[in-house]
């Protein structure tokens, strides 16, 4: 009883500290990502180091030193988790929309040279009203 009242005591520290979460399992589980952070290569780099560095810190009493294939691991899994924080930013949206415009402007614009004489048959004006 005293180790579970210990471990909760540790854990709940050690949450403060680090700004991290345990789950049920005691694994970290990484704090999500900033959209501040995620403005500028040196921000992300900076955000993803300090994450990978409370998770070694958190691992520090079961495995010390760290060997190279579990850095490697911790590596892997936060850079995971910060390439889907990129993705579903509101600035990766933002630019895959001025992406997928430009895309579509020019397909708009070779088809539209296409079927220019049949659209103005139709009554479509070449300038808007």
């Amino acid at each position: 009883m005293l180790d579970i009242v210990i471990m909760a005591a540790y854990y709940k520290v050690n949450e403060r500290v680090n700004g991290g979460e345990f789950m049920a399992n005691d694994q970290y589980a990484s704090r999500p990502y900033e959209d501040q952070e995620l403005l500028s290569i040196d921000r992300l780099r900076r955000a993803v180091m300090n994450r990978i560095i409370e998770r070694a810190e958190a691992l520090m009493d079961e495995e010390f030193p760290l060997q190279d294939e579990r850095l490697q691991e911790l590596f892997v899994d936060e850079w995971k988790r910060a390439m889907i924080a990129v993705r579903n930013s509101p600035q990766a949206k933002e630019a895959y929309k001025k992406w997928l415009e430009s895309k579509m402007i020019g397909m708009l614009d070779a088809q539209i040279k296409e079927d220019r004489e049949q659209l103005n048959s139709m009554g479509v004006q070449d300038k808007s009203l």
